[in-house]
């Protein structure tokens, strides 16, 4: 698992063992930054379910302002800072040990572009989009990634949110949605 671009290009992140987090791919993660590519610096980020932070730290090196990086594991959450420290992008980063949920009630941060990939089996998609609508952490234009398994249904969003595409690579979909307060239909 390496960086792709950037910054950080070339880094290999350090992962965990066991079958507990499941990475990204590398040919998903390059889907998710060829349809995102543009939206990606100067931008602040969050990496919910983030596992070993690699979605969030390929932003940091493409030129994202800053990340906030949530993982409820605490070996997950302490890879997420060793990762951090290897790339050199710890400076605007935080690791946030914690439930997504809460973190999300809780947090008064906006967000221009939020990575989602929490756990499979969980089914966690529709709780967490509900709450990133009801807590209104996107801000306007932002972006939301989801990534899932491609049998999985994922709802669409009240306004001012809406669902911009659904992508397949193989057995997984990235779905992506966007905030816009002015959007006609």
């Amino acid at each position: 698992m390496r960086v792709i671009t950037g910054s950080a290009r070339g880094r290999r992140l350090k992962e965990l063992t066991g079958y507990e987090t499941r990475p990204t791919t590398g040919r998903v993660k390059e889907g998710i930054f060829n349809i995102i590519q543009f939206d990606i610096e100067g931008r602040k980020t969050l990496d919910l379910f983030a596992g070993t932070g690699q979605l969030g730290i390929e932003a940091l090196s493409r030129g994202a302002a800053a990340a906030v990086f949530v993982e409820q594991r605490r070996d997950a959450a302490a890879l997420i800072q060793e990762n951090l420290k290897l790339t050199a992008l710890d400076e605007n980063a935080r690791v946030v040990c914690g439930d997504a949920a809460a973190f999300l009630s809780s947090t008064r941060e906006k967000f221009d572009l939020i990575f989602m990939d929490p756990p499979y089996p969980a089914n966690l998609w529709k709780n967490t989009l509900s709450a990133i609508s009801q807590f209104d952490i996107l801000s306007n234009h932002g972006i939301i990634v989801c990534e899932s398994p491609s049998s999985q249904e994922l709802p669409s969003m009240e306004p001012p949110y809406f669902l911009r595409k659904v992508y397949r690579y193989g057995n997984t979909k990235i779905t992506t949605y966007f905030r816009e307060e002015d959007a006609e239909l």
